[in-house]
């Protein structure tokens, strides 16, 4: 990327920003060059925003919530960007990426920024090049970046290892045995809001952020300052959107009054790193063309049952290392 669309990224150019998240998305090996180029040059202007984590089964409504919340903070004087995660079909790798219809108003607003991108074959709610792309809507001067991911599953929580707030979305009625389910969900969650408490909904919004409250009550909480406040709220309708900033806001000072909130971030940066790492070297010996022989053959047994997963993989890691990849030490 030449240096006048990096001048252009620091000046908050929405076009240039969304052409630097494809560079960093794009697997092509001269794109991941010039991304890591892009990476280390904008690295000095990162860091300084708030990052949310947002999740909630679909029809929860998370993004009406996010164009709500997002007018809202805008209107406070901040800037707001939204990455959005959508679900890609196993048929044809393709997504939805429908979030910016969800969110018309803020869609247009000056001062926001919104980007979906498709999950890929990426595990705990957020695509690939996600945590990069926080970095880079921070050198662009946003100062709140909003993470919304897939949707509740049983392996998603990067999204919590990547924000400094997880906020978690639930529908009124959904009863204890539902409560159950999330239960490993809860146990991240930052802030719990019963989305829907208007009209009909409104009783049992109320009963229901009582159950969670209780069942709160019931699991070991990531801070023993904080306990998680549960709020019935209505995105559709904007009620409760102020509390959920407020409780936002105060969550944030503690963490920095505690001296959690960077130290938080450095772990979460070398968490990633050695992520990447193993990505990187799964990558590199999936494109081995000397085990793909053994690598066929491996994949046969494992189909066919004649050979366990297990077995297979340390066969593989030991093809690796005979043909000097890397070396074993026992």
């Amino acid at each position: 990327m030449p240096l006048i669309e990096l001048d252009r990224l620091r000046a908050a150019d929405p076009r240039a920003l969304g052409r630097a998240i494809t560079l960093i998305e794009s697997s092509k090996p001269d794109h991941r060059e010039q991304a890591e180029k892009l990476l280390s040059e904008v690295m000095p202007f990162t860091g300084e925003s708030l990052r949310v984590g947002i999740t909630g089964v679909p029809g929860v409504g998370k993004s009406t919530f996010i164009e709500a919340l997002g007018n809202h903070v805008i209107e406070q004087g901040h800037k707001v960007a939204v990455l959005t995660v959508d679900p890609s079909s196993s048929i044809s790798g393709g997504s939805i990426l429908g979030d910016k219809t969800r969110m018309p108003t803020l869609a247009v607003n000056p001062s926001a920024f919104i980007r979906p991108s498709p999950s890929g074959s990426t595990l705990g709610g957020v695509a690939r090049r996600t945590r990069e792309a926080i970095l880079l809507c921070e050198a662009a001067g946003f100062d709140i970046v909003i993470v919304e991911t897939v949707g509740v599953g049983q392996s998603e929580t990067l999204v919590s290892e990547m924000t400094d707030i997880f906020l978690l979305m639930l529908l009124p009625g959904g009863g204890d045995d539902l409560q159950g389910i999330k239960r490993g969900i809860m146990e991240l969650a930052d802030i719990v809001m019963v989305n829907k408490s208007d009209g009909d909904m409104q009783q049992a919004a109320t009963i229901s952020a009582s159950d969670v409250q209780h069942a709160l009550q019931l699991i070991k909480q990531k801070m023993t300052r904080w306990k998680v406040p549960v709020l019935s709220i209505s995105a559709l309708h904007k009620i409760g959107i102020e509390e959920v900033w407020y409780e936002v806001g105060r969550y944030r000072s503690l963490m920095q009054s505690d001296s959690v909130f960077y130290s938080r971030r450095q772990q979460q940066s070398l968490d990633w790193m050695w992520r990447e790492t193993g990505d990187i070297l799964l990558q590199k010996a999936m494109q081995n063309h000397n085990i793909a022989v053994e690598r066929e053959r491996l994949q046969n047994e494992v189909r066919e049952g004649k050979l366990s997963a297990t077995v297979a993989a340390n066969r593989l890691v030991a093809k690796l290392a005979k043909d000097g990849a890397f070396k074993l030490v026992d």
